[in-house]
């Protein structure tokens, strides 16, 4: 008979030596190292006082040191999240119950899918995700929910019963591309030719720098954060990240970061951040102090492919949402999260409205596929 397996709730992600979060972790992923994780902790960005209580979940091997990890978060409300729950909120509340806190396994601010169980030691899945379910049932919350999760984690998760959702992302992927114009190639004469006329546009008396390591400077990150600013401003009423975590990021691991400007008579007027996977080139955030036409779809979207294709990576994900990135190549993908929910009756509720959501979100990337620029045949 195996020996039982104990779970305990770390103080955080920095209370945990980064050798020992980064063995379970691996490299291929930038958002779940360590760096990436105590950043946004150590920064104020995700804390308790933000409503993301960092509660990493371990299991320690024999030798003592973490074997598994879930990077999980108490969380006071659904926003930073990007899998929509608010509904389910509101349901939960209206029947005399009290959603939050809820338990989140995610990387904060960030939908970018990749592992959640985070394994030195790949046989101690499901305890790990036993101990998530224990921490709700003790602590009586409303649910768990573990967000863009690794399509390769998600029959873990379906052996232990969690409710399964999909949505959708669009992604580029590289096809063996020497060049940009190799992509091009490959799409339809007229979506080509959009293409074209689009970059002239945008690159029309600007010039483009692209910075990594060391050559990221204070300064940089200065215009950076007002680019930020003001998207953040924007789309969420407040940025989500505090202007000293990307100076901590650039220099935990500026090496895997790729900063990209447009500047009109070498002033930057906008930029975007790339983060650079093992498999992937990430796009995270971007902004701009000078209205251009096609500039976002430049900066974030074909300088990305330049910038893989001359890496060698095999795709580029350029975030959440985003219909118009279709006509730029970037093609619907399936995105997966997994929920807890103890409630019976919650859950059944949940159950009967993802089934329809499930089949909703594939008959809409059917659609989508057939909308992609890429030549027939």
């Amino acid at each position: 008979m195996s020996a039982p397996v104990t779970a305990r709730i770390a103080e955080g992600v920095a209370s945990i030596p980064a050798a020992h979060w980064d063995a379970c972790a691996g490299d291929a992923n930038p958002f779940v190292s360590h760096a990436f994780l105590s950043a946004l902790e150590r920064s104020g960005s995700a804390t308790a006082e933000t409503g993301w209580q960092p509660l990493p979940i371990v299991i320690h091997g024999p030798c003592g040191t973490p074997a598994a990890i879930a990077p999980t978060y108490a969380k006071s409300h659904s926003q930073g999240e990007y899998v929509f729950d608010h509904g389910w909120a509101e349901a939960w509340e209206r029947a005399g119950g009290r959603y939050y806190p809820k338990l989140q396994v995610a990387v904060p601010f960030t939908p970018v899918p990749g592992p959640r169980l985070l394994l030195r030691d790949p046989a101690l899945a499901p305890a790990l995700i036993a101990g998530i379910e224990a921490v709700a049932d003790q602590h009586r919350l409303s649910s768990a929910h573990v967000t863009f999760l690794d399509e390769a984690q998600l029959p873990l998760f379906e052996e232990a019963d969690w409710l399964i959702r999909a949505g959708t992302q669009f992604h580029w992927h590289n096809d063996g591309y020497a060049r940009f114009d190799d992509f091009l190639a490959a799409l339809a004469s007229r979506k080509r030719k959009a293409i074209r006329k689009e970059r002239e546009r945008a690159r029309e008396g600007l010039t483009f720098r692209h910075l990594t390591g060391k050559e990221i400077t204070e300064a940089h990150w200065d215009a950076f954060w007002t680019f930020y600013q003001d998207t953040g401003a924007r789309k969420w009423g407040r940025p989500y990240l505090t202007r000293v975590f990307f100076s901590m990021l650039g220099e935990a691991i500026g090496d895997r970061l790729l900063l990209m400007f447009a500047e009109r008579d070498g002033r930057p007027i906008a930029g975007a951040l790339n983060l650079i996977g093992g498999d992937a080139l990430y796009g995270r955030y971007w902004g701009c102090t000078e209205d251009v036409p096609f500039l976002h779809f430049e900066l974030c979207y074909y300088q990305a492919i330049e910038a893989a294709i001359m890496r060698g990576l095999p795709r580029v994900e350029a975030g959440a949402q985003g219909e118009h990135k279709l006509a730029r190549g970037y093609v619907p993908v399936t995105t997966w999260s997994a929920h807890y929910l103890p409630d019976p009756n919650f859950r059944r509720a949940v159950a009967d409205y993802l089934e329809r959501e499930r089949a909703a979100v594939a008959h809409e990337q059917e659609f989508l596929g057939e909308l992609t620029p890429f030549r027939r045949g």
